[in-house]
């Protein structure tokens, strides 16, 4: 199987995980990044405060996302780019858990994606003092983009997994898990094959 994948990247508008107010989200195929989209999102009601301290980070604003697609309006819209990939993404518990949190706030179904996590994947093939995204980017030779902007966050995550592939020398997203000693999560756990009396 080729290095196929879906690396996406959410800002919230404040502490609770189902406030996403805008996705950047990249198409893996055989290893080359073929399409990238992004937009800004409504936060679900009861979930949509700006607060201080994430607008200072991401520097998006209430009343950016006034004309906004709603997080139900635009959910199709994300799971259609991201079709059947694994999703990879910069500490993946963060942005699976805006996918679920968003979707229940919504009454929304999240589909059961399977994620590989960025930062794992740079703590096993890079020798950082931090592995923030900006310096495992830049490991990953992918240097000078806009942090925390949902858009080139996503492309950088999939830059530290495409080159991280490459020097593991691994075929697809499985096989790179499964060399780092890593899991994608969500994927079932083999059983170990009994032994034939």
């Amino acid at each position: 199987m080729p290095l196929n994948f879906t690396a996406i990247d959410f800002e919230t508008a404040n502490s609770s995980p189902a406030s996403a107010c805008a996705v950047g989200l990249v198409r893996v195929r055989d290893g080359e990044v073929v399409a990238t989209t992004g937009w800004l999102i409504q936060p679900p009601p009861g979930h949509d405060e700006f607060q201080e301290w994430n607008v200072r980070i991401h520097g998006i604003r209430a009343e950016d996302v006034l004309s906004a697609s709603t997080w139900a309006d635009q959910f199709d819209r994300l799971c259609d780019f991201a079709g059947a990939d694994v999703l990879v993404a910069h500490n993946a518990g963060f942005d699976l858990n805006v996918l679920r949190r968003a979707s229940e706030a919504t009454g929304g179904i999240c589909p059961p994606y399977r994620s590989l996590c960025s930062l794992q994947v740079a703590r096993k093939t890079y020798q950082l003092d931090s592995y923030r995204l900006p310096v495992a980017a830049a490991a990953a030779g992918f240097e000078e983009f806009a942090h925390h902007d949902a858009l080139a966050d996503a492309r950088a995550c999939a830059q530290i997994v495409i080159d991280a592939a490459r020097r593991a020398g691994a075929a697809d997203v499985d096989m790179l898990a499964e060399l780092l000693s890593l899991r994608v999560a969500g994927t079932p756990a083999r059983t170990p094959e009994r032994a034939v009396a």
